[in-house]
C-alpha cells in the first residue's frame, strides 16, 4: 500500500515538474508553439545558413537615425537600410531559431502589426528583433513594410498622452496604456501621429518603439 502511494505521488510530482518547463505567455503577444505554421511558403531548403545562426547573441545596438539620413549598412539580400523597422503581417508568425523551416520554432508571434526590427538577412529569411530585445528569424512574407509603434512599453502602468497638435501644451485627445500598437501616420523627427482605436493624435518620438529618434516618416 505504502509503496503504490508512493508511485503515485511520484508520478503526480513528475507530471507537475514538466508543466512548469512550458514557455511563458508575455502578454498574448506571443506563444509557445511546436507545429510548424505561420511560415507561409517557406522553403525548407537552406543553403549554407550563416555561422552561428543557432545561437541567440544580439548585434550591436543600432545606430540611431537623424534626420532623413539611414545607416551606412545595407541588408545583403535587398540593399535596404539595416537595422530598419517593419511590422508583422499576418496573425500568428513562426520565429525560429534560424534561416530555414528545418531549424526549430522559438516562439509565436500572434499580434499582426506588432513592430518588429530587421537586424540581418539571408536569403528570403529576416533576422528580427521585438521590443524586448528578444531575436530569431521569419520568413520575409510574414513582414509589411507598414509601420507601427508600440506606446513606452517600458512605462509599465504610466498612460501616454495622445495630443491634438505636436505640442506640449495641446489638448489631449486619448490616453495610451503602455505596449498599445498604432499605425504611424508620419513623424517629424521629434513627434509622430499615430492612430489607435480610432483615434488620431500626436505622440513624442522618443515615447514610442518601433521608430528611431530623429527619423522621419511619410514626409
Amino acid at each position: 500500500m505504502a509503496l503504490g502511494c508512493a508511485l503515485v505521488l511520484g508520478a503526480v510530482a513528475v507530471a507537475l515538474f514538466a508543466q512548469s518547463e512550458d514557455p511563458v505567455d508575455r502578454g498574448g503577444l506571443r506563444a509557445a508553439e511546436t507545429t510548424a505554421t505561420g511560415d507561409a511558403t517557406a522553403s525548407t531548403a537552406a543553403s549554407a545558413p550563416p555561422p552561428g545562426s543557432e545561437a541567440a547573441t544580439p548585434p550591436p545596438t543600432p545606430v540611431a537615425v537623424t534626420g532623413t539620413a539611414r545607416n551606412a549598412r545595407e541588408g545583403t539580400e535587398t540593399r535596404l537600410p539595416l537595422p530598419r523597422f517593419v511590422s508583422l503581417k499576418a496573425e500568428r508568425v513562426n520565429v525560429r531559431r534560424g534561416p530555414s523551416s528545418e531549424h526549430q520554432i522559438a516562439w509565436v508571434f500572434t499580434k499582426k502589426g506588432l513592430p518588429v526590427e530587421i537586424v540581418a538577412e539571408f536569403e528570403q529569411w529576416r533576422r528580427i528583433r521585438d521590443s524586448e530585445g528578444s531575436e530569431g528569424w521569419v520568413f520575409h512574407s510574414m513582414l509589411t513594410g507598414k509601420r507601427t509603434a508600440m506606446v513606452a512599453p517600458w512605462k509599465k502602468n504610466r498612460s501616454v498622452p495622445l495630443r491634438e497638435a505636436a505640442e506640449h501644451n495641446a489638448a489631449t485627445v486619448a490616453l495610451a496604456r503602455p505596449g498599445v500598437i498604432a499605425d504611424i501616420d508620419s513623424c517629424n523627427g521629434n513627434w509622430c501621429e499615430l492612430t489607435a482605436g480610432g483615434y488620431t493624435g500626436h505622440v513624442e518620438q522618443s515615447m514610442l518603439w518601433g521608430v528611431y529618434p530623429g527619423e522621419q516618416v511619410g514626409n
